[in-house]
């Protein structure tokens, strides 16, 4: 199956008034379609690297995919390939985020028959932080069905190191150095004042411990940002869950930015979005959960 599909580029409100930027491609479809939302991860957007491909390609089998840039993620209308907003990016936290993903869950709820959405079958993935955020949402939000995560953490708290937070008490901002333009990224305090101030609300494991929806957990054994470990304890977490370990895979499962479809396509990469476009589209199978893969 290889259906006609088109995009469209929309904007929406999110945390403290600031706009949510997120494009939606769908298959051109006579009846409503499934719903993938996938959240990105820290220094990332909707646009990074292999995530257009990703869209593309689940779109021409049949699934709609929402792509979206976190409110505070320092990226603007006017430039969706860069992060330049620093001030904005200064000010992200993880409740903002869940904001952000509640108002674009909204938005499908409300558009789902416009779009020729099935607003019952909303799935959300998400990368790196992006799936922490994700599952923290899937967890609370009752029209979310099933959450898959890409090298995802397990708990935030680990990247608050002492140094760190001893340079937030010193300074009021540390930075954090985006590796592939080498600018300077700042995060201000009130970034670890959020995390201790909703600390039991964004505790992943306890979410997951609570999870009663299907979950798929794809990582790489040699993810650089990630470890394996934070995938292995969710897989202990949720007893019902699914892990597929790739091995000799990073933490952007081989994805790079920018990214040429034509040159840059892996067989990683379509391992990746094929595990998760059929977790996505087919019925749980009681005999597949808890399933160990490698």
């Amino acid at each position: 199956m290889n259906q006609e599909i088109q995009k469209q580029e929309l904007q929406i409100k999110g945390a403290d008034g600031r706009s949510i930027t997120l494009d939606l491609t769908v298959p051109k479809s006579k009846t409503p379609v499934p719903v993938m939302v996938f959240c990105h991860g820290f220094k990332g957007f909707k646009d990074w690297g292999h995530f257009n491909w990703m869209a593309e390609e689940m779109a021409k089998q049949g699934l709609a995919v929402l792509k979206f840039n976190f409110s505070h993620n320092g990226v603007t209308p006017q430039n969706l390939n860069e992060i330049t907003d620093l001030e904005t990016f200064s000010l992200n936290n993880y409740s903002k985020e869940l904001k952000d993903v509640k108002a674009v869950i909204d938005f499908i709820d409300k558009n789902a028959k416009e779009y020729k959405i099935d607003a019952f079958r909303i799935s959300i993935v998400g990368h790196s932080r992006g799936g922490g955020i994700a599952l923290l949402a899937g967890a609370e939000d009752k029209r979310i069905t099933k959450i898959a995560l890409w090298a995802s953490l397990s708990d935030f708290e680990p990247f608050f190191r002492p140094e760190t937070i001893e340079e937030w008490e010193k300074n009021g901002v540390v930075y954090a150095v985006n590796k592939r333009t080498g600018i300077k990224l700042p995060l201000k305090k009130q970034f670890y004042e959020d995390y201790i101030q909703n600390k039991d609300s964004l505790d992943i494991l306890k979410a997951a411990k609570l999870l009663d929806k299907p979950l798929l957990i794809l990582h790489g054994d040699e993810d650089e940002s990630v470890p394996v470990t934070h995938a292995e304890a969710l897989y202990q977490t949720v007893l019902h869950s699914i892990f597929i370990k790739s091995e000799g895979v990073g933490h952007t499962f081989t994805g790079k930015h920018p990214f040429d479809p034509e040159t840059d396509v892996t067989e990683e990469l379509e391992v990746l979005v094929e595990n998760t476009f059929e977790f996505i589209t087919d019925e749980p199978d009681e005999d597949e959960l808890n399933i160990t893969e490698e």
